[in-house]
């Protein structure tokens, strides 16, 4: 491993935890939690709850993954299946806006209280459903703090020789600063998957084709089809340096590789990008800066859409508390990086490295384009220019999210593979640990030419569940046979399209929780997470507050 990897910059949450110390020391409890997100924080929670020893073993620094890098505008679905810890989080968050000191930028009652379908401050039900990224971490860990939970942070799984495992079972993990954590069941609660895919757990990257099991809407999505969005709607836009001569070359952030033909399986994975939160209070903003390795002529795309007469730039700036956004991407080129992270889910943490990195930049200087580019339309430019970055997030980060939004990279190959046929309704699901009822939600995967030589975003598709839907007790068990104590709860076993309604923030709460849940009954029945009767787990499931069955009047 080269010397330079440890240098990291501040703004490199995610790999900060590669440490030339070094550590003897073991550490041990019943359950071992490896990972930092929402999801990791509701599993030891439960177990904590059920009265076992368990650990969080986080690559992080701060935790709760997304939901406190900038996800506040949450994508939820359904909020009636929302239930148990993950509903108790939302509680908390309740409970602070409540208060009148937490409104500091922005009155409550000029707060617009839009969520997604329903009221974000909800008084019936004591929920606040959209958030500032501050303020959701001080809900994790005051839920940390409350169950007394003791959480490692900083600590990087060795990914090539950290796994122990003996007759089929992990005895123990190893991080790169040397500290050993044992324990009787571990839990991989990450983006990536990196303890199951050290453990030696098959699983997927990139999209199945359609015919693998029986779905319309996995594979390549190239055509004309109703439920695309942030594509060109139309426009037609020429991807070469000059406009409409092949042989002139083609403009930065477009691909000349064939596509691939209607539902064909590939390697390519759903784009990445920060989620901003930026505000227009002129006390509480920081304008934005010019990064370094800056090359305006990465967005010359963007200023011929622009000059088709697009001006929708703005319509994701959506509202959360005090007067500031999440923002996502939207339209044809946007925050999305799309086709620049396909080898980041095998990669090694330096290559991770050099693909943050190349988002940041991208992502940066998007925005810096923007505001700055007299390419750009005065009306366009003028309205960026009034916003920037929210000078009391992420303040030891120099206000950029913690966390890169990794929407999808590995899927385990488990007991169970969810699939967009249990998504809609169409095959049962024998036993239920929670439940999701987002769209199916896949963003873009390529840039490409058509055959009219214009050009087109590939892979985004948009489709109701038409209501909420059960996931199964196999989809965050990996196949017996590879190994029998662990549990994976946010590289569940689906898809790639289910998978893009599944991967949703309140959805991992629910499977931590479900996950801690099924450690903690095996450890107390001194039987396998396998063995273990689907009807007590219901059982015990639903005592907590978990929603595994919707039915409506």
């Amino acid at each position: 491993m080269k010397s330079g990897f440890y240098l990291l910059l501040p703004v490199l949450m995610i790999l900060s935890g590669c440490s030339t110390k070094t550590s003897s020391k073991t550490y041990k409890a019943d359950v071992v939690v490896y990972g930092g997100t929402s999801s990791a924080v509701t599993t030891a929670v439960q177990v904590k709850r059920m009265g076992k020893s368990v650990i969080i073993v986080s690559p992080d620094k701060h935790l709760g993954g997304l939901s406190s890098s900038g996800l506040g505008f949450t994508d939820t679905g359904n909020k009636a299946v929302i239930g148990g810890l993950a509903r108790e989080f939302y509680h908390l968050l309740y409970q602070h806006y409540m208060k009148p000191e937490s409104w500091k930028w922005q009155k409550q009652s000029d707060y617009g209280n839009r969520g997604q379908g329903n009221p974000a401050l909800d008084g019936e039900n004591r929920t606040m459903w959209i958030f500032e990224p501050h303020t959701a971490e001080e809900a994790f860990e005051k839920m940390i703090e409350k169950n007394n939970i003791q959480v490692y942070r900083d600590e990087w799984l060795d990914r090539e020789r950290g796994v122990s495992k003996k007759d089929g079972k992990i005895t123990s993990i190893q991080t790169l600063s040397g500290k050993v954590f044992k324990a009787r069941i571990f839990v991989d609660a990450t983006y990536e998957g990196d303890l199951m895919a050290a453990a030696g757990v098959s699983y997927h990257t990139g999209r199945e084709a359609g015919s693998v099991y029986g779905e319309e809407w996995n594979g390549v999505q190239v055509g004309d089809f109703p439920i695309k969005h942030h594509d060109f709607d139309g426009l037609k836009i020429s991807p070469y340096i000059i406009p409409g001569d092949s042989t002139s070359g083609v403009l930065p952030r477009v691909s000349t590789k064939n596509p691939g033909a209607r539902g064909e399986g590939d390697s390519r994975i759903q784009a990445y990008c920060y989620r901003l939160c930026l505000t227009k209070v002129e006390d509480n903003r920081v304008p934005f800066d010019r990064p370094s390795g800056y090359d305006s002529t990465q967005y010359e795309l963007l200023v011929r859409i622009f000059n088709a007469g697009w001006r929708a730039t703005f319509n994701k700036f959506d509202p959360i508390p005090n007067a500031k956004t999440d923002v996502n991407n939207h339209g044809p080129f946007s925050s999305d990086n799309i086709g620049m992270n396909y080898d980041y889910p095998d990669a090694s943490y330096e290559r991770r490295k050099e693909i943050i990195n190349e988002h940041i930049t991208y992502q940066k200087g998007l925005f810096y384009f923007i505001a700055n580019d007299p390419r750009v339309p005065s009306d366009v430019r003028n309205e960026m220019k009034a916003w920037g970055y929210s000078k009391d997030e992420f303040t030891d980060n120099g206000n950029w999210p913690y966390n890169i939004y990794v929407r999808e990279a590995r899927r385990m190959m488990g007991e169970y593979v969810m699939t967009e046929n249990d998504v809609l309704g169409k095959r049962k699901v024998p036993h239920s640990i929670g439940m999701g009822s987002y769209n199916l939600d896949s963003h873009n995967t390529q840039r490409y030419i058509k055959p009219d030589g214009f050009v087109e975003n590939e892979g985004d598709i948009e489709l109701s569940t038409k209501g909420p839907y059960q996931i199964d007790l196999g989809s965050i068990m990996p196949k017996r046979e590879e190994c029998r104590n662990l549990l994976v709860t946010v590289c569940v076993s689906s898809s790639h399209i289910a998978f893009g309604s599944i991967r949703m923030e309140p959805v991992f709460m629910i499977l931590g929780q479900s996950a801690g849940t099924i450690a903690s009954m095996a450890l107390e029945k001194r039987k396998s997470i396998y063995d273990l009767s689907y009807d007590e787990i219901q059982a015990k499931l639903l005592s907590d507050g978990q929603v595994l069955n919707y039915k409506t009047n």
